[in-house]
């Protein structure tokens, strides 16, 4: 096809004060003018590139000064429903690269317009290692070929799918396809498809002198932390490669997104990390927040923080608890679930759910705190520091536990960035990469608390990072305890809250309002917003697209466990396969949070 081309518009000639924009120029320097700079709602730029130098691009960004180190997300948008689209380039399908500098504390996003009929573009997986599975999603999805890519095969779904579900086209809703049915023949034949042959991803089955083992760990064994699957190349018990291999989680939620309400989706988000909880819907939440522009309250906001780092304590405690378990201590996970009870205890009395509350809302919260909610949290403050102290002295300091984690699945700080990890496993490796101190949200920037970090990279101090950031998450929850302001929990905003109940009965203009608002949900405006939080397992970015209606034209889930399973052959290979254990018990893993 002949390539797209971009226009500039005249405010573009304009140079940018602000910081994350310098990327901009330094670009128009080395590639010339012929960019377009998209407006959008967070304060990052969104570059349209042509295809023939999106390579060229994409390797300056990773090579300049004060580089684009990590690859955060790589995805795409079906654009040939979409209504409100002025002043961007023409575009059937648009590929994006969402990129992270650590060192400039900033991000850019790169766009590439790919006519229908000819839906190919280069691969990136000469510069990021992690474009290798983020390709192959987009490819599954949407139907995009990257030249030049190492293994171009489904990735979620089953390789005799047909259809590529984000596409426009393809249906959203059980309702409008036929009953499913499985006979004998259809599960044979899907059995046969699940049938591992090595050559089809390029392994050998031996060498001149023996035939390696092929071992199938998955999907359905605990110590995968989920309904996973990886594949064992094995010269005696040492892994010579390894194939991961993900999807029997995958339930579609960014296609449930394109026909949920604004309103409706938050429970969703709660699924996507379910031992996240409320933590799970703050992306979300806040980048609808961006594009109708609602300011949310502070209570409001301190509710949220403290909400979520009960969930961070939760997560962390259930993480160190089977990570004992796996290396053989069975005792401690069962103190652990007493103690997550206590909080799950504290967040039922506050939101009226244990697990999933999918508490937060568009502009605040659900409600306010109930009375005598100090009096649960001060018990969680009061009981925790103890046992804390217990489980480092009996369990964390436990000699067969160090002999089994330290050294073991280790990797440094640069395999980290290239490959996209992100929370404790980054902060493992000394990198103190935290969204809530880099990038304050929610009013993070008001809370004294640490970033803890270790230096090792191994298994063990990704468990300690976990372990410390506990003690953070109670002191972030205690001043949370003594300072909650007075005030409102939810935004006085006709896109968040309905009109008050006494109104509608007097006035019929607030009547109207209340129903649309109630049955039909709130129309965004239209634009793009993304939202980076940090999430219990990591940096998680929500990047949604509203074509102004009641539902997301396209909504982007980027989870942080996804990068880390990617990231098992360069760790695990050469190491036993009692190693891969350790491994997958320390990465803090959630198959619905990969699958998505």
């Amino acid at each position: 096809m002949a390539e797209t081309e971009i226009a500039m518009p005249e405010e573009s000639t304009q140079i940018d004060s602000r910081p994350a924009f310098a990327i901009v120029e330094e670009l128009k320097t080395k590639f010339g003018e012929n960019f377009y700079v998209q407006p959008t709602c967070e304060d990052f730029p969104t570059v349209w590139v042509e295809r023939a130098r999106v390579q060229e691009v994409l390797m300056f960004l990773r090579t300049v000064s004060r580089p684009y180190v990590m690859l955060f997300d790589l995805s795409a948008v079906d654009e040939r429903l979409r209504q409100h689209r002025e002043g961007l380039p023409a575009s059937d399908f648009t590929v994006f690269y969402h990129l992270l500098s650590l060192e400039r504390n900033a991000d850019i996003r790169v766009k590439v317009a790919l006519n229908e009929s000819d839906l190919n573009i280069p691969t990136a997986t000469n510069i990021w290692p992690n474009a290798n599975w983020y390709e192959r999603e987009v490819y599954d999805m949407f139907g995009v070929k990257f030249d030049g890519h190492p293994m171009l095969r489904r990735i979620l779904l089953p390789t005799y799918w047909q259809g590529h579900p984000l596409r426009k086209e393809y249906s959203a809703r059980a309702t409008e396809y036929t009953p499913y049915m499985q006979n004998k023949a259809k599960q044979d034949f899907e059995q046969e498809h699940l049938r591992f042959v090595p050559e089809d991803w390029g392994l050998k089955r031996g060498n001149k002198d023996e035939d390696f083992m092929f071992l199938n760990l998955g999907p359905n064994h605990p110590s995968a932390h989920g309904a996973f699957r990886v594949i064992l190349q094995l010269d005696g018990e040492e892994v010579k490669d390894c194939v991961p291999d993900i999807g029997y989680h995958h339930r579609g939620v960014e296609k449930m997104a394109e026909r949920q309400t604004w309103h409706s989706f938050i429970p969703y988000t709660d699924r996507v990390d379910y031992l996240g909880g409320c933590a799970q819907n703050m992306p979300y939440v806040m980048g609808v927040e961006q594009l109708a522009g609602i300011k949310v309250p502070d209570r409001a906001q301190c509710i949220r923080v403290m909400m979520s780092e009960l969930f961070r304590i939760n997560n962390h405690l259930l993480y160190i608890g089977t990570a004992i378990q796996d290396t053989g201590g069975m005792t401690p996970v069962f103190y652990m679930f007493a103690d997550r009870q206590k909080i799950y205890d504290a967040i039922e009395a506050i939101t009226g759910f244990r697990m999933h509350p999918a508490w937060f809302r568009i502009g605040g919260t659900a409600h306010d705190l109930p009375n005598n909610w100090q009096h649960l949290i001060r018990e969680i403050l009061d009981w925790m520091p103890k046992r804390l102290d217990e489980y480092h002295k009996a369990a964390l300091k436990n000699s067969v536990f160090i002999g089994r984690t330290r050294n073991v699945a280790q990797y440094d700080a640069k395999s980290a960035l290239a490959w996209g990890v992100t929370g404790t496993g980054l902060r493992a490796t000394g990198i103190d990469f935290d969204v809530r101190k880099y990038r304050p949200y929610s009013g993070y920037e008001n809370y004294d608390f640490e970033v803890p970090v270790e230096y090792e990279g191994d298994a063990y101090a990704r468990v300690m990072v976990h372990f410390h950031e506990i003690r953070e998450s109670l002191k972030i929850v205690k001043q949370c305890l003594d300072n909650m302001p007075s005030g409102p929990y939810k935004a006085d905003h006709p896109l968040a809250v309905p009109p008050p109940k006494d109104k509608t009965l007097q006035d019929i203009e607030t009547l109207i309002t209340h129903f649309l608002s109630v049955s039909w949900g709130p129309v965004m405006p239209a634009g793009e917003a993304s939202v980076m939080a940090e999430v219990v397992k990591g940096a998680s970015n929500y990047y949604l697209t509203s074509d102004k209606a009641t539902m997301s034209y396209r909504t982007r889930i980027r989870t942080p466990t996804f990068t880390h399973l990617q990231q098992i052959p360069s760790v695990i290979n050469g190491s036993l396969v009692s190693d891969l254990i350790i491994y997958l018990a320390t990465i803090d893993v959630v198959m619905a949070d990969v699958d998505r």
